[in-house]
């Protein structure tokens, strides 16, 4: 329970999403290839391709692979929450940061390959967006659904509870919330059995 608190922190949840993603990436050695312009240098190379390897894909094992981890990961903001509004802007924030970087340094660094691969790339940013948030609501009003259906659950199983706990002095008439060995009101021992509760003189 701690834990589920401290994961609720925007702060510490986008981290652990992205050390999620990372962990992915590296376990699977996924790489994205960029046709850079000949002006990048090595280091600008390096650190638009590791957030390139994030949202951007080429082939359709690619394109599996990176929908499987963002939908995979985006899972975590909808238990942790468990709201609907709270759990798709979460992972639309987690979402858009590498977009945004990857395409704000692609525009900057490389422009002629931004040029000729951004409408391409940006749809498929788009349609996975898109996707994430559909997750996200989808999974968000099931879950709601069945936490509607446990706590009638629970309400139902409570008021037989207390039904069955009440129980009717046959003497003097009062009311009891519990079983009493005693009836309070006119100090008669009241009898609990199965059809009914008499009264011991």
């Amino acid at each position: 329970m701690k834990f589920i608190n401290f994961l609720r922190s925007k702060t510490i949840l986008f981290v652990f999403q992205i050390s999620i993603l990372s962990l992915f990436l590296w376990y699977s050695g996924y790489e994205f290839s960029i046709t850079f312009d000949s002006t990048v240098t090595i280091s600008q190379k390096r650190i638009i391709q590791f957030i390139a390897n994030y949202i951007l894909f080429d082939n359709l094992p690619g394109m599996f692979f990176i929908y499987f981890i963002w939908i995979l990961t985006s899972l975590i903001p909808i238990f942790v929450h468990n709201n609907l509004k709270k759990a798709y802007s979460m992972n639309l924030m987690t979402f858009f940061f590498p977009n945004f970087f990857v395409f704000a340094f692609l525009y900057k660094i490389s422009r002629d390959y931004f040029n000729s691969t951004f409408l391409h790339h940006f749809l498929h940013s788009f349609l996975l967006g898109a996707i994430i948030i559909m997750v996200s609501i989808g999974i968000s009003l099931i879950l709601r659904s069945i936490m509607k259906v446990k706590i009638k659950e629970q309400i139902d199983n409570l008021n037989i509870i207390l039904k069955n706990i009440k129980s009717k002095c046959p003497n003097c008439g009062i009311e009891f919330n519990s079983t009493p060995i005693y009836c309070y009101n006119c100090s008669k021992i009241i009898l609990k059995t199965e059809d009914n509760v008499g009264i011991k003189r």
